[in-house]
């Protein structure tokens, strides 16, 4: 599993490792040691989404468009939950995986995929969906002082929140958050704009607790992946700054608990994340080039080189004492070509190293 970084062959696995389904739905990831897919999640098939739309946007290739537009409408005509105006977190939902719920994270990202799609396609459904499903997010899930992390189906209950990210609320829901400021461009409503510009300001009252967070150092490099979405959801307001600030407060948090626990547990994603954040946001926030070169160098090892299509080209999670975790994942492999082709562009001195929002 040693070779150059590939675009082409992260973009054919894809396209023909299995990943996704014929339907369109993209699994959570593929266990190489088992050699399964997890059950399709509503999420990742989101994220491939935009995904997709990266590689069709680098390429221009249109099979690559016309997986995107297989994508984006197996999340409206099959995930999306019509009567509960709500996407539930896995599909088919409920299911012998799975419980019938919904995560907030989750929804925010499905709405960005679908608005990635129709900036190409303009495709009504899409962008009226992802306006929907933005209006419910902000009623289903708000507690009244901040947004709870889950919601029982078909009831839309708040699942008890438990000592873990996830299941608690924090500055990491900006990113989801970031998909109603995208709507709001589209459509002109203002009170998506309001309500992501109220997330922001939660983030802003709390980014400098997140971390540590846990006494377990992998738990703590799992938080560093959550973190960075914070930073994700800030590059609209970086002529902010309080932004700035929190921003570069954020990135070199990350960079420092990355470096330190590394050597035990690496995660892919947050290699990725790391090293877009100092693309996007080098026109505030200068960038550490070193350290940059470093960060792509060590991402660009994740990718699996491999006879078997169902793992070469993507990049697997990540790396625990030296020895790679077996899961080719599609956010690993999304957020690593993105950020990869970023600081590629960047290091060329082009002028717009970073078109695409962040997948």
């Amino acid at each position: 599993m040693s070779g150059a970084y590939s675009l082409a062959r992260a973009g054919q696995w894809f396209l023909h490792s299995g990943i996704q389904d014929p339907a369109g739905g993209v699994a959570r990831f593929y266990r190489a040691d088992l050699k399964q897919n997890k059950p399709v999640s509503t999420e990742i098939t989101g994220y491939t989404a935009s995904a997709l739309m990266f590689l069709y946007d680098e390429t221009q290739e249109e099979v690559y468009l016309d997986r995107a537009r297989l994508t984006a409408h197996f999340l409206c005509d099959h995930a999306w939950d019509h009567a509960l105006q709500t996407f539930p977190f896995e599909h088919p939902s409920p299911s012998g995986a799975s419980d019938h719920h919904s995560y907030f994270f989750d929804c925010g990202i499905i709405i960005r995929g679908l608005v990635s799609v129709w900036r190409v396609t303009k495709e009504d459904k899409l962008i009226d969906i992802a306006a929907a499903a933005s209006r419910g997010m902000i009623a289903d899930f708000h507690s009244g002082s901040d947004y709870h992390p889950i919601l029982e189906l078909p009831a839309k209950a708040a699942l008890e929140r438990k000592d873990q990210w996830s299941r608690m609320p924090g500055c990491y829901q900006t990113k989801s958050a970031l998909g109603w400021w995208e709507v709001a461009e589209i459509t002109g409503e203002q009170p998506l704009k309001d309500a992501f510009l109220e997330m922001i300001g939660m983030g802003l009252r709390t980014y400098r607790t997140f971390l540590p967070g846990a006494v377990e150092r992998p738990r703590v490099m799992d938080r560093l992946h959550a973190y960075s979405y914070f930073l994700e959801a800030m590059y609209p307001l970086l002529h902010r700054p309080e932004c700035v600030e929190a921003y570069a407060f954020t990135m070199n948090a990350v960079a420092r608990y990355l470096r330190d626990i590394s050597p035990e547990f690496s995660r892919s994603d947050v290699h990725a994340q790391l090293l877009r954040a100092r693309v996007k946001g080098a026109r505030a926030v200068p960038v550490d080039v070193a350290a940059g070169r470093e960060e792509a160098a060590a991402l660009a090892t994740f990718q699996a080189h491999s006879s078997d299509p169902r793992i070469d080209g993507g990049f697997l999670f990540g790396r625990r004492n030296g020895e790679m975790v077996p899961h080719a994942n599609p956010v690993s492999t999304a957020f690593a070509i993105q950020a990869l082709e970023a600081w590629r562009a960047f290091e060329a001195g082009e002028e717009n190293p970073c078109r695409l929002p962040p997948i």
